[in-house]
């Protein structure tokens, strides 16, 4: 059976720091993220890519290293 359902792209405003800032999240169906061919754990890292009005996601090549906090 192919992976496939209905997702949803949404925005939770998120307030911090005394500014209201914008959060996007990919809503993937449960159905579609617990079949044993879905690609990616809970926490995986992905890469993203728009061509066009398709959107690619991929898993990350690289570990994305954090950089210390400036104070």
């Amino acid at each position: 059976m192919a992976l496939k359902g209905k997702g949803k792209f949404i925005n939770r405003r998120t307030p911090g720091y005394g500014k209201i800032y914008d959060r996007f999240f990919i809503y993937v169906p449960t159905e579609v993220a617990r079949d044993s061919a879905f690609p990616f754990d809970e926490g995986s890292r992905v890469d993203l890519e728009v061509h066009g009005d398709s959107l690619i996601i991929r898993e990350a090549q690289e570990e994305r290293t954090r950089r210390p906090r400036q104070r």
